[in-house]
């Protein structure tokens, strides 16, 4: 049956690849994003453009609605009130929104990171949540406001993406994508030897998807999605080097001093690379997805390698799309700063 989805985020990476998923099976899709909805597909959907934290605009969009999905969020680039305002008022208002309405589902994107930097793996949905950085605070405190919604009675499915990728994903990744692209070796701190889990964004939709069409009581839960086969992070990362074809290869470096620099250099805001990420990118990170393919009957398409691969062929075809572009979405590559200079040596 047709349905009527608002994406918020939906001019977001996330945002427009749903948006492509949910047309090709014939359902209407309504855009809420505060940056311009600037896809070829903007005639087949109708585009609201808004900041979630204003309340007036985000009832506007909820209008009409049968089911949200709610992507959008301030990522770590951002400052921490906007992180904090934007995860968390916003949610609140997006929500409350929803509920008021009788929206049928809502379907909130979460992110491991709730999880903080754990001590044992595989992760499960039961384990507690320990948000690192004001990215991953804030978004543990969405969770709480989507707990809250779902005891009043709302279809609230919660869905833990490890980092996804995959057309239109730039941000941090395309630092990898650009120094393979100039057949540059890659620098990873630590062995390069832990386990590090990925995610395709077309088996993340998937995800979406069975929890907007399955019955209501399997999907009203929380699930982690993640590739089912990764290896470790070297060979994983290696995989783009290999497709980039000049025989260059992941170059390792001792954990501690390479960890202190990257924390040296966010804070001078010298570097892109946040907490968060430097923290985690030398030990192991990776969920169970053994509840969503129980429960939802989650299959997902993708490994590890085959994500970062097709990732990298989207970023070579569009490259002179975003050339010269920078910013703090995933939209757009991040600047590199300081470490744009340490490339020549690599």
């Amino acid at each position: 049956m047709q349905q009527t989805f608002l994406i918020t985020g939906g001019a977001g990476f996330l945002g427009i690849n749903l948006t492509r998923y949910l047309l090709a099976r014939g359902h209407r899709v309504r855009s809420l994003d505060i940056a311009p909805f600037d896809y070829p597909e903007r005639g087949q959907i109708e585009v609201h453009t808004g900041d979630i934290r204003d309340r007036h605009a985000v009832d506007r969009a909820m209008d009409g609605v049968n089911q949200v999905v709610h992507t959008a969020a301030a990522l770590p680039l951002y400052k921490p009130a906007d992180i904090f305002s934007t995860d968390i008022d916003g949610t609140r208002n997006v929500i409350q929104s929803a509920f008021e309405r009788g929206v049928e589902r809502f379907i909130h994107i979460s992110t491991t990171a709730v999880y903080g930097i754990p001590d044992h793996h595989p992760l499960l949905e039961s384990d507690p949540v320990s948000g690192v950085g004001p990215y991953g605070e804030a978004k543990v405190q969405a969770e709480e406001i989507c707990l809250s919604y779902r005891a009043k009675g709302m279809c609230v499915p919660i869905i833990r993406p490890k980092s996804f990728i995959g057309p239109e994903r730039l941000g941090i990744f395309a630092m990898l994508y650009d120094w393979a692209k100039d057949g540059k070796n890659f620098p990873l701190p630590g062995s390069g030897l832990n386990r590090y889990q990925l995610l395709d964004v077309e088996d993340l939709c998937e995800a979406i998807y069975l929890c907007a069409t399955l019955e209501r009581e399997r999907v009203n839960d929380t699930f982690n999605i993640g590739a089912r086969e990764f290896t470790t992070i070297k060979e994983d990362f290696q995989a783009v080097l290999d497709a980039a074809g000049f025989g260059k290869r992941i170059v390792t470096f001792p954990a501690a001093p390479m960890t202190f620099a990257l924390a040296v250099l966010e804070r001078l805001k010298l570097s892109p690379v946040y907490k968060w990420a430097y923290g985690t990118v030398t030990e192991d990170s990776f969920v169970s997805v053994e509840k969503a393919e129980r429960v939802l009957g989650f299959q997902p398409r993708y490994s590890n390698k085959q994500a970062l691969v097709r990732n990298y062929q989207w970023y070579i075809e569009h490259l002179s799309d975003f050339q010269g572009a920078t910013g703090v979405s995933h939209r757009v590559p991040w600047n590199q700063g300081i470490l744009k200079l340490a490339k020549v040596f690599f």
